[in-house]
């Protein structure tokens, strides 16, 4: 008798056993990294990304599969050293298996090193700069972890400015004293990219550059550089930050010292509450960012200011989105193709399918931003730059509303020089 009872309580122990430790055993994590700028100068960015990766993950409520989706965040602080240490942590003692998003070039210069070092696929790094570009390109395997970028090389994008001028000029509605212009910007890889399109496809309309001028990251004091722009007559100021505070205190002084230039201020509308920081001295400011024109993508800017109490930037939080919504389409594709998650089987799909135009990420697939994103053999690790897939109009602010002014079958009102 009291070998049945010993018999049946090791069965009822196996059982309980069984019944706790299954789900338990059977539960499956994939750690994902996020990059950005969570403190620093660009925090007001990484907060956007932030709350554009939660809103994107609570849709499918943290699960792909059988998989939940634990987010390890991964904070850049603006510098790539400090980003690149932290992504390294994040692998080595955080135990990430992939990783997404990133919004500074030069911090995308470091840390496609450290994805590469320990096979880490990245997705949707925002780091435009051709530097990134001509390493993926020396070393295509090796840098094949670092995905698709979430923004192209500023070649791409920066002739609409020109363009914009160009037509205005030859419509007669823009009639500058001189063709002359100023380049300025930060002091990164960002900005000397995008300064160095700008002063070339300026020069070849020929435009004469009369001044190229980087600063800090952190620099809010430009009254000695506008003020040499304003005894030089510049007609044209032309150049970007990717620092809110930076960018703002530019256009707003620019205002103050009373220069009546054309001001390209690429990056202004990157932050959504860029205008309480600039003010009405933006009004007549060119920059190229997206709108959000459909229902969807304004509901989801409303959802975004009433649960985070801040209206996002199509620029900044838009992207994310649509980058984080692409990237659940990679791994739910991975799953269903190789049937496990992990960093081998997510970076055969970027090679596979990605990097061929395979796998897309479109309208209909919920896109708010961009008509869709798309990559080849010939872009990457860009997406391809087109009208019916990734591109950024040229907009002009007034009152901190921003109407598109090219090209001209976009554009919604015409350009307007001060």
């Amino acid at each position: 008798m009291r070998g049945k009872k010993l018999i049946v309580s090791i069965v009822m122990a196996c059982f309980v056993l069984t019944f706790f430790a299954g789900p338990a055993m059977s539960a499956k994590t994939l750690k994902v990294g996020v990059l950005g700028p969570f403190t620093g100068p660009s925090a007001k960015n990484g907060a956007e990304f932030k709350a554009s990766v939660e809103m994107a993950l609570d849709k499918i409520d943290y699960t792909v599969g059988d998989y939940k989706l634990e987010i390890v965040w991964i904070d850049s602080q603006s510098d790539p050293a400090k980003a690149a240490s932290a992504y390294a942590e994040a692998v080595e003692r955080k135990g990430i298996d992939c990783a997404m998003q990133n919004w500074h070039s030069s911090v995308a210069v470091a840390a496609m090193d450290v994805a590469a070092q320990y096979k880490i696929p990245h997705w949707f790094g925002f780091g435009a700069t051709e530097v990134v570009n001509e390493k993926w390109k020396a070393d295509p395997e090796k840098y094949s972890y670092w995905g698709g970028k979430g923004w192209p090389i500023p070649a791409k994008m920066a002739l609409g400015y020109v363009e914009c001028l160009e037509n205005a000029i030859a419509d007669g509605s823009y009639k500058p004293k001189s063709k002359s212009v100023a380049i300025y910007g930060e002091d990164t890889d960002w900005g000397r990219s995008l300064g160095g399109a700008l002063k070339g496809f300026f020069a070849d309309k020929g435009w004469e550059i009369v001044s190229e001028d980087y600063f800090a990251l952190t620099q809010t004091d430009f009254y000695p550089l506008l003020g040499k722009y304003k005894k030089k007559n510049v007609a044209v100021l032309a150049g970007t930050s990717t620092a809110a505070p930076t960018m703002t205190a530019f256009v707003k002084q620019a205002g103050e010292v009373g220069l009546r230039s054309v001001i390209i201020a690429d990056g202004l509308g990157w932050m959504g509450d860029w205008y309480k920081m600039a003010g009405p001295a933006s009004n007549g400011v060119l920059d190229m960012i997206p709108q959000l024109t459909t229902k969807e993508a304004q509901k989801w800017a409303t959802d975004i200011k009433a649960k985070y109490g801040f209206y996002p930037s199509p620029s900044a939080g838009g992207l994310c989105y649509d980058g984080t919504n692409m990237f659940i389409k990679i791994l739910k594709r991975t799953l269903e193709k190789y049937g496990k998650l992990d960093k081998v089987t997510i970076h055969k799909t970027f090679v596979e399918e990605i990097h061929t135009g395979k796998l897309t990420f479109g309208k209909a697939d919920g896109a708010l931003i961009m008509n869709e994103y798309r990559y080849n053999a010939d872009s990457v690790p860009d997406p391809v730059v087109a009208k019916d897939g990734y591109y950024f109009p040229v907009i002009q602010y007034t009152n901190g509303k921003g109407d598109i002014v090219f090209p001209d079958d976009w554009k919604v009102k015409p350009f307007m020089a001060k």
